[in-house]
């Protein structure tokens, strides 16, 4: 009976609000626990789908993609021999060119290289009339890539007939207006 003293006591007048406090705290810390679990089990499972879904989106260093690129452009052998070819524009006033145009082809293909040399005099008659119809505003630094192209394809075709070559660069391009 003793025992049942000590429980009614407890459970009224002053007994009572240490036993309701301290029920409290272990309630709320288990709610406090199982938000904290939520929050971690919600964030992994984010940082682990954008993982997979944006895996590919990493950054590569400038460095890195310059080495892949440098390494998978073919290595040219470079024919030079043309020399400068000077000429005028088309245009009713027309603007000096000076040109040396240097042709590339395939790295040791003999072939290509001996039919250049064969043929020489066509290939620097044709660049004079090349450079001699455009104007001098075709001629600017912004259309150097596209004048390149249309040169190489137009040598390709016009020209050689049993090899071709795979790129044309300007060691020198001049173009100088005259006064008016």
């Amino acid at each position: 009976m003793a025992e049942n003293t000590e429980d009614e006591v407890g459970a009224e007048g002053e007994g009572a609000a240490p036993a309701a406090k301290s029920g409290l705290i272990p309630g709320l810390l288990k709610w406090v626990a199982i938000g904290l679990g939520a929050v971690i089990l919600i964030v992994t499972i984010v940082v682990v789908t954008v993982n997979i879904m944006g895996g590919s989106n990493k950054q590569v260093p400038l460095q890195a993609v310059e080495s892949e690129l440098g390494s998978q452009k073919e290595v040219l052998d470079w024919y030079q021999s043309l020399g400068v070819i000077r000429t005028k524009t088309s245009e009713v006033n027309p603007a000096s060119v000076v040109v040396e145009v240097v042709l590339g082809y395939k790295k040791d293909e003999k072939t290509t290289s001996t039919e250049i040399t064969q043929r020489t005099v066509e290939l620097k008659d044709y660049l004079r009339r090349f450079f001699t119809s455009k104007t001098a505003d075709e001629l600017n630094p912004e259309n150097e890539e596209k004048l390149k192209i249309e040169l190489r394809n137009s040598i390709n075709d016009s020209i050689l007939s049993s090899s071709k070559i795979k790129d044309v660069r300007f060691m020198q391009l001049d173009v100088v207006k005259q006064q008016q």
